[in-house]
């Protein structure tokens, strides 16, 4: 009667993609975060966070860029 737990099934990077983006827009349902506290991992958040951070910096930028040049 040896009860063997099981470690939480790591998320992958995709899924770690997606949390960041709807953190970004603090859009995360409760039971999302909880479940991503045992699942996440992160490395895999920061680089998601910096790609996020990167792609919306660019959108900022082309924004400004084509709003100024007309």
């Amino acid at each position: 009667m040896d009860e063997q737990t099981t470690p939480p099934k790591k998320a992958s990077f995709m899924y770690s993609m997606k949390a960041v983006f709807w953190s970004f827009f603090g859009l995360r349902r409760k039971r999302d975060f909880d479940s991503d506290s045992a699942q996440l991992n992160p490395v895999h958040i920061v680089i998601a966070a910096v790609i996020c951070v990167a792609i919306f910096i660019t959108l900022l930028i082309s924004v400004v860029k084509l709003v100024v040049s007309k």
